[in-house]
C-alpha cells in the first residue's frame, strides 16, 4: 500500500498481518464479498406471463449522461436470456419493507408466484414497474458483456419513479439491514 505524505513524498505502509496467499477458495472469497455491504435490488424483465426477476447486489450507477446503470445477471438465468433477446429491462432498489419481495426473486419462491410478492405494475414499455422502492428505473439495454459466468448489462434509463424518504434495503454479512440517516 502507497500513500502520500504532505510533502507528497510517496511512503510504503506495512501490510496488515495477514496471510498473503496467491490461491483464494471460493468459500473465502463469498465471505469476503458478505463483508461487502450491497442495496438489494430486483432485476426484472419479460412482458405478461413471460416475465422472470432475480433479487442482485451487483448492480451500480455507470453514468449520469446519459443515465445508465450496470447490473450483472447469471449467463444461465432465463432472466439473461430475455434481457439479450428484448434489450429491455426494469430495476428496483428495494425499500427495508420489502424483504418478502427480495427473498422471493432470490429463489425461496418458484419464479411463477415471484411477482405476487410487492406492488407490481408496468411502464409504457410494458417491462414490469415495481412500486414502493426507493427508485425504480425503466431500461433500454445499451450494452452487454459476458465474462466470468455472467452477463453484466448495461441500462440506459428510459424512466424512473424515485422516492428518497424510503430507507433502502441492505446485504450486509448474509443478513438484511438498512442504513437511513434521515
Amino acid at each position: 500500500m502507497t500513500f502520500l505524505s504532505r510533502e507528497n513524498t510517496a511512503h510504503h505502509a506495512p501490510l496488515p498481518d495477514t496471510e498473503q496467499r496467491d490461491g483464494i477458495s471460493s468459500t473465502e472469497f463469498r465471505g469476503a464479498m458478505a463483508a461487502l455491504a450491497a442495496s438489494v435490488c430486483v432485476v426484472t424483465a419479460g412482458k405478461e406471463q413471460a416475465r422472470q426477476g432475480r433479487t442482485v447486489t451487483a448492480a451500480f450507477s455507470l453514468s449520469i449522461d446519459p443515465p445508465t446503470i450496470l447490473v450483472s445477471i447469471d449467463s444461465n438465468a432465463s432472466l439473461a436470456h430475455i434481457m439479450s433477446a428484448e434489450k429491455e429491462f426494469s430495476f428496483a432498489q428495494l425499500s427495508e419493507k420489502q424483504q418478502a419481495t427480495a427473498d422471493a426473486f432470490a429463489g425461496k419462491e418458484v419464479p411463477e408466484k415471484r411477482f405476487d410478492h410487492g406492488n407490481w405494475s408496468q411502464w409504457s414499455s410494458g417491462m414490469p414497474c415495481l412500486f414502493d422502492a426507493v427508485a425504480a428505473f425503466d431500461c433500454e439495454v445499451t450494452a452487454e458483456v459476458e465474462l466470468s459466468g455472467h452477463r453484466l448489462f448495461a441500462g440506459r434509463i428510459r424512466s424512473m419513479i424515485l422516492d428518497n424518504s424510503l430507507p433502502p434495503l441492505i446485504w450486509h454479512k448474509r443478513h438484511y439491514t438498512s442504513v437511513f440517516l434521515g
